[in-house]
């Protein structure tokens, strides 16, 4: 591990020390218990790799609190496949359960089981407070999305913008169309045909955006909803010729994503401190199972805006720490 990646660890291991004494203990060496299993249900697909930054958070949590964290999704995205794969974590008798909450109505029936067999639940990334508690989370770790999109909104707005495009690659998720609809909501405009559905392959979301571009010249910006539509729309404004030329913001960083913001070619990326977003939950369940104490209150992780100005403070970390 190199003296950066070092560097995290040590942050990491401090965040839990200062966030178990806010909850009114400090961790004694010795009262650690061991062989905990935790489960997290993401509703990602396998080709988002945005995903890989939880994954470092969630293995690390894992081997300094010396618990167990199983890691499923649905390879394709499928919701309904999402609520088995809770099913089946449930019926596996975890100490607790890390949840995404994609869509409320498709996932609380599987829920709704593990709470009434008492098993602890923490929710994630996706979602409401108002449906974590719904639910019977302790709390929920996230970003309010509406309000990420709303943020944004503004700032497109204060520089300019009037119209825009919202490339949403993941349509059945409602949080995506939270997202577009506070961006459209801070521009004052309506939220219309101008949220397309462009999959999840990258050639397809290349073309229909490069499709839409053509079809309505005037669109004053384009917003990405993470490195997924993000990374194909950069390879569809070159093609067109208008990368750099088009106001450009997205969700979520990666490498590629960094690096475009360092170009100039996407103006900012909304960070929601995905590390976080796995090692949090992680951290809270251990508490909860060791000595029945858990924060209070829910925690937003996002929405932060990386831009020129700060892009060199996270792009060594991009993909894996942020």
């Amino acid at each position: 591990m190199n003296t950066l990646l070092r560097s995290v660890a040590k942050r990491a291991s401090v965040l839990v020390l200062a966030l178990a004494a806010s909850m009114g203990a400090i961790l004694p060496s010795t009262a650690f218990a061991e062989g905990e299993r935790f489960v997290m249900i993401s509703h990602a697909p396998d080709s988002d790799s945005w995903w890989n930054t939880i994954k470092t958070a969630i293995n690390q949590a894992g081997e300094q609190l010396d618990v167990k964290v199983e890691y499923r999704n649905p390879p394709s995205g499928d919701l309904a496949d999402m609520a088995r794969i809770i099913e089946q974590a449930v019926a596996s008798n975890p100490q607790g359960i890390i949840t995404t909450i994609a869509d409320y109505e498709v996932l609380k029936g599987p829920l709704e089981k593990a709470r009434k067999k008492g098993i602890p639940i923490v929710t994630m990334n996706s979602g409401t407070h108002q449906q974590s508690e719904d639910l019977g989370a302790i709390l929920h770790v996230g970003q309010p999305e509406y309000d990420a999109g709303f943020g944004a909104g503004k700032r497109a707005k204060k520089d300019g913008v009037k119209s825009f495009v919202c490339v949403n690659h993941y349509i059945t998720n409602p949080a995506s169309v939270e997202r577009c609809q506070g961006f459209a909501d801070a521009l004052g405009v309506e939220l219309g045909s101008q949220m397309i559905d462009v999959g999840q392959d990258p050639t397809g979301i290349e073309k229909k955006v490069q499709a839409y571009l053509r079809s309505n010249p005037d669109t004053g910006a384009v917003l990405t909803l993470g490195p997924t539509s993000a990374h194909p729309t950069l390879r569809a404004l070159e093609k067109t010729r208008q990368l750099g030329k088009v106001y450009f913001g997205t969700f979520d960083l990666s490498g590629e994503i960094a690096q475009a913001i360092k170009d100039g070619n996407i103006q900012w990326g909304i960070d929601q401190q995905p590390f976080l977003q796995g090692y949090v939950p992680v951290m809270v369940l251990t508490m909860y199972n060791r000595y029945g104490i858990a924060p209070s209150n829910n925690i937003n992780s996002g929405p932060g805006f990386v831009t020129k100005e700060n892009v060199a403070q996270v792009e060594e970390l991009a993909g894996e720490y942020r």
